[in-house]
């Protein structure tokens, strides 16, 4: 990544720091620490407070953040210029995303962290320990914090996977390799990685009570849907339901049955399924394991 140098107005040097920070996931301490400068100076610079920091700081911390300094110059009567930095630009690094947030102080929060607004308890994780997420508002025990974030890297890291996992997740429907009863979709990610899979079955009802098969009769049977256990709670599951669904119509099918447990009962349910308490309950015989001994006489 690059960072051009200019005397243009308008160039935020602190914006850029914090950004190059966040793209190397680097604290102001870890950055002051590779560059070899105060921390104190980093936070100066991002803060607007050091005004006319010296170039070779200012290119120490651009690099130990991944980043490099490039200068143009140009003529402006005659149109040429000449560039000491490599001739193909880079993509400048991507805005901090939380940066208009701000705490009770009136401070941004830390730039390589995600942070994300508090609006009832269970967003803030310092308030995992109260009993109290049922309760109105007036009767909470402290206030709420504007914003929060969590410095774990590795709970930090996990979140942002299941992020890019949601966004880039498609759903798609396998045909030309099942029966013509059977039904297949799965969830990939990019470059085919399989996170997800749905199976299910076309039956006839009329097969088992006899007579002419009516148009719309026919039903699907959930055979399995599964969720890489890493990417659970993602709607991942919803969405090969809801591919599923989306079929029946074409297909001239109206009625999709499922036999399950929790907690893919509540699952269920929260897709629109209705318990069928007329159908015949699930049953298990379980006999304990004797190693390959026969029964005692």
């Amino acid at each position: 990544m690059e960072s051009h140098s200019s005397t243009e107005p308008g160039i935020d040097l602190g914006d850029l720091l914090r950004r190059l920070r966040r793209q190397a996931d680097l604290s102001q301490r870890e950055l002051a620490a590779r560059a070899r400068v105060p921390q104190a100076t980093v936070a100066r610079i991002e803060s607007g407070r050091a005004i006319d920091p010296r170039y070779r700081t200012v290119e120490r911390l651009i690099s130990a953040a991944g980043g490099e300094v490039r200068f143009s110059c140009h003529d402006p009567t005659s149109g040429d210029s000449t560039d000491a930095g490599p001739a193909e630009p880079r993509q400048p690094p991507a805005p901090v995303p939380h940066d208009e947030l701000r705490d009770q102080a009136g401070r941004r929060y830390p730039a390589h962290l995600d942070v994300w607004e508090v609006r009832e308890p269970k967003e803030w994780p310092g308030a995992w320990w109260a009993e109290w997420y049922n309760l109105p508002p007036e009767k909470w025990p402290l206030p709420l914090p504007p914003a929060t974030y969590e410095m774990n890297r590795e709970y930090r890291d996990r979140r942002r996977e299941a992020e890019w996992v949601r966004g880039s997740v498609t759903v798609r429907r396998v045909t030309g390799t099942l029966t013509t009863t059977s039904w297949r979709f799965v969830a990939e990610l990019p470059g085919g990685d399989l996170v997800g899979e749905l199976r299910a079955h076309e039956q006839s009802p009329h097969l088992y009570w006899g007579g002419e098969e009516r148009p719309g009769e026919r039903e699907i049977i959930l055979d399995g849907l599964l969720v890489a256990a890493r990417h659970r709670r993602l709607g991942i599951g919803r969405r090969l339901l809801e591919a599923l669904v989306g079929e029946l119509p074409r297909a001239g099918i109206g009625v999709v049955r499922a036999l399950t447990q929790e907690p893919g009962i509540s699952f269920l349910l929260g897709c629109g399924f209705e318990l069928e308490a007329s159908r015949p309950a699930a049953l298990r015989l379980e006999r304990p394991v004797n190693a390959g001994r026969p029964p005692p006489r």
